[in-house]
């Protein structure tokens, strides 16, 4: 075991107590018990707190627990203290300093910095020559805050030696297996802080690339030193190659090399020769600059290529990010940043803009005290407690302060030094929200209005009490659909969070130009020439919200008139208008080839919306609505009769069906009920009646039939009749839920058909639209709100109402080709002016873009 003897320094903490050598051990006896050493399966959070952005490099560094291994800054761990009762931990704070001058004035050689031992999460230079860094541990024992300095081998015990080790020697917990996985942090090379780059006047082309050795064209990797372009190896990407890169690695000892096509203003595919893994390098874009290639400009494509060799989209990136203009920097409570935690910036701009809204402040940062007194003993897994430490690291200015004057004075002398804005890493958060979902807990970049939608649904899921912020966003579409033949009618209504809004292409405004553009540039590219600047489609938004109200076909349209197919039309409308209403521009698409695109074009999205007019009407005078019948469906015979004999008479019921329920803990009667109501369909399906029915008094009770004396009483008091609040019978339910079918749709359809098995089944699989919504209305079942129902005339659904006149105040704008790649940026007003949150950049916004944007929120008028 490495000792670090020589990498710790002895506290100097005023306000805590130190101890003699032959306390200690004394000390420590009692605690014993509570401290661990960690397993290969415990992730150890030494970076950052669990209920803020404290860190080691804080003012009050940071407080790791040896028991739960959960780290709190020093204005949370007294709450875990007296919550938990664990009383010994860690200590961990970064010093930083600024270097001592040499005689001539300048800085001294640079030598390795054996003080730092931490491994942390950080932006700062450890190369700096302007400061040095040094790591201090020591362990603190609550609640006399008794002070012991690390490493003491000869005076603390055995096992605390190794659990401290351990603890510090622990790799990130956000570190996983899975390669594909975001979590699984590359590493920084130790290569790229002082790279050689030879000034040999190498400048690497946009496109056309070759391996300078063989013919290859893919999987091609630019060598950082010398600038040689080489093809990879199989082994490392899965794809082929002759293995040139590594060639040239063992003849030259050129360590890093990036794989060409991977170049976005996110980072790229960065590999280490000499480390034999792939890595970071966080001065990737001064590398790349040196070979002419500017990272802001490079955006990768599905076949390698940069979208600038398709068609010239520097402007997008260019306008969205408003670069070229000198932005102000913004500091203080609400323009605090996110960091880019690779592809991440979706998440960024969705949180920026929700924790711009009152509602979402006041439910989470407005109720911080309650939640995190509350919170359970892991609060890193709690959905509220990350949600309320974010919306206070945004909202509280706390991480978010301008540089002191001196900072300012030494920077204009030193002139190429720009203030700089750290912002606070999302990275727990990231973990927690995006945990089991195979595309957000990814590296790759997402779609933004997708993870809105799943935000949406966490909070849902997780409300607060009664308190559910989300209510702002949701409101009912009346859906209105018409048989072209018989000019009947349909009404249902459905739950919606976002308006979709087409991209009215054939309205565009400046059509001549576009076939100038496009006439222009194919003969560019034909004859290898620069291609000419981009004409964007101009649409007015008149067009979208016309487009979006228009009348659509309806594919496979069932006509209950006709009882048979028949052309339909169907038309949406607002049933009620949301506080909040959040506009999706459908700007996505995909190609004859099923490659995403996207729709280049400028929408003049108005500052002031009205909407009144799509408010929905209901069944007009002289309409004439669809029967409720519900087309026929074929069921296979032997289906159908095992379905219509699922009552069976009690003597018959399959007792190893029962007993393999009571082996599994049931209570016997329980186990028979269960088998009997499922119609001896075998234990699988009898758990799951279990399931739904064992919070119910009588579910242990033996089991009675009323009025048994033959199968077709039985069966009369299960299929026909209907309860007084026309609730439908739960055996005909965990009938139709043992065939696979989520129980909203099984009540549903039995309420629509006045408890008819055989009907019901049909109208399941006539109405697959239902199953759109379904699985927000289970959530809100779980949430004790299984009120609201997209059907029509729900049954008391909790949505908001009021005008239909809005005005904008935030917008997420997407650069690059599909939702795969490209880059976010959200621009919200505030205070009367517009800001950019560009990552952790904020800045005052000098030409927002409005015309590019991709989601847009308003807010309601006040009538």
């Amino acid at each position: 075991m490495q000792r670090r003897g020589a990498l710790f320094s002895m506290p100097g903490g005023s306000g805590s107590r130190k101890m003699a050598a032959g306390d200690i051990g004394e000390l420590l006896v009692p605690h014993m018990p509570t401290i661990r050493v960690p397993r290969s399966g415990d992730r150890v959070y030494k970076n950052e707190c669990a209920f803020s952005y404290d860190s080691p490099n804080s003012e009050g560094g940071l407080y790791v627990c040896m028991n739960t291994f959960l780290a709190f800054g020093r204005e949370h761990v007294e709450r875990h203290f007296r919550k938990t009762g664990q009383s010994v931990y860690m200590h961990l704070k970064r010093h930083v300093r600024e270097k001592v001058r040499g005689a001539s004035g300048g800085a001294l050689p640079k030598r390795r910095n054996s003080k730092i031992f931490l491994d942390l999460d950080t932006d700062d230079d450890l190369n700096s020559d302007d400061y040095e860094y040094e790591d201090e541990a020591k362990l603190v024992i609550f609640p006399d805050h008794y002070e012991i300095a690390l490493p003491n081998i000869e005076e603390l015990p055995a096992l605390v030696t190794i659990a401290c080790d351990a603890v510090l020697s622990s790799k990130s917990p956000y570190r996983k297996q899975d390669p594909d996985t975001w979590e699984n942090e590359l590493p920084v090379s130790k290569y790229a802080n002082n790279l050689t780059q030879l000034d040999n006047g190498v400048r690497i082309p946009p496109s056309g690339w070759k391996c300078a050795r063989c013919d290859l064209r893919e999987n091609l990797w630019l060598n950082l030193t010398d600038g040689s372009v080489l093809c990879g190896k199989w082994f490392f990407d899965s794809s082929g190659g002759n293995g040139h890169a590594l060639e040239h690695y063992r003849d030259m000892g050129y360590p890093l090399a990036v794989k060409l096509g991977t170049i976005t203003p996110d980072g790229a595919d960065v590999y280490s020769f000499q480390e034999e893994e792939p890595v970071l390098d966080p001065h990737l874009a001064k590398h790349l600059a040196h070979f002419g290639i500017d990272m802001l400009h490079m955006h990768g494509t599905e076949n390698g290529l940069r979208d600038n060799d398709i068609k010239p989209r520097v402007s997008e990136w260019e306008v969205i990010q408003e670069s070229g203009t000198k932005l102000k920097p913004m500091y203080g409570p609400g323009y605090t940043g996110l960091k880019n935690l690779g592809n991440s910036c979706y998440l960024s701009s969705v949180m920026q803009a929700i924790f711009s809204i009152p509602e979402f402040q006041r439910a989470y940062v407005g109720n911080l005290p309650r939640i995190f007194d509350y919170s359970p003993l892991d609060p890193t897994q709690d959905f509220n407690t990350q949600m309320t430490k974010l919306g206070h690291g945004l909202l509280s200015g706390q991480y978010s302060k301008p540089p002191v004057k001196s900072e300012l004075i030494e920077q204009v002398m030193k002139e190429e030094h720009k203030p700089q804005q750290n912002g606070i890493s999302p990275r727990m958060f990231k973990a927690f929200v995006s945990k089991s979902h195979p595309e957000f807990s990814s590296n790759r970049q997402q779609d933004a209005q997708e993870f809105f939608l799943h935000l949406v649904h966490l909070v849902e899921r997780n409300r607060i009490g009664s308190e559910n912020p989300s209510d702002v966003f949701r409101f009912l579409v009346e859906e209105r659909i018409q048989c072209c033949q018989t000019r009947k009618v349909r009404y249902t209504e459905r739950v919606d969070y976002l308006m979709q809004l087409p991209v009215a292409m054939e309205a565009a405004t400046n059509k001549d130009e576009l076939i100038a553009y496009e006439l222009t540039r194919r003969e560019a590219e034909a004859n290898r020439r620069p291609l000419p600047e981009l004409v964007r489609a101009k649409i007015p938004f008149s067009a979208c919200l016309q487009a979006f109200s228009e009348p659509e076909n309806v594919d496979d349209f069932w006509s209950s008139a006709l009882q048979a197919k028949s052309a339909g039309v169907k038309t949406s409308r607002f049933a009620s208008f949301p506080d909040y209403l959040v506009v999706q521009i459908k700007k996505f698409t995909f190609g004859l080839d099923w490659v995403p695109k996207k729709f280049d074009v400028s929408i003049d999205m108005p500052d002031l919306l009205d909407i009144s007019h799509l408010r929905a009407r209901g069944l007009q005078p002289g309409e004439e609505e669809l029967p409720d019948i519900s087309p026929p469906i074929v069921i296979p015979d032997d289906s159908k009769d095992r379905l219509m004999n699922q009552l069976i008479d009690p003597s018959d019921i399959d007792e190893s069906s029962v007993m393999q329920l009571a082996e599994m803990g049931f209570p016997l009667e329980a186990c028979r009920k269960a088998v009997y109501f499922t119609g001896n369909m075998g234990a699988e399906v009898a758990f799951n009646w279990i399931i739904v029915h064992m919070e119910e008094p009588d579910f242990a009770e033996p089991l009675t039939i009323p009025g048994y004396g033959g199968a077709a009483s039985a069966g009369a008091s299960v299929f026909g009749a209907t309860g007084l609040d026309n609730q439908p019978p739960e055996e005909i339910v965990a009938i139709i839920t043992s065939m696979g079918f989520q129980r909203n749709q099984a009540v549903q359809a039995l309420r629509a058909t006045n408890n008819n098995l055989e009907r019901a089944l049909d109208w399941i699989f006539s109405h697959p639209e239902f199953e759109e919504d379904s699985d927000f209305v289970i959530e809100m079942e779980n949430n004790a709100n299984a009120n609201i129902i997209s059907e029509a005339k729900p049954e008391g659904p909790r949505v908001k109402d009021g005008s239909g006149m809005y005005e904008l105040f935030a917008f997420i704008s997407h650069m690059g080709t599909s939702t795969m790649s490209g880059h976010y940026v959200c621009h919200i007003k505030k205070e009367g002016r517009w800001v950019i949150y560009n990552d952790h950049k904020v800045c005052a916004s000098e030409r927002p873009p409005k015309d590019l944007g991709y989601l847009y929120f308003y807010r309601r008028i006040p009538s």
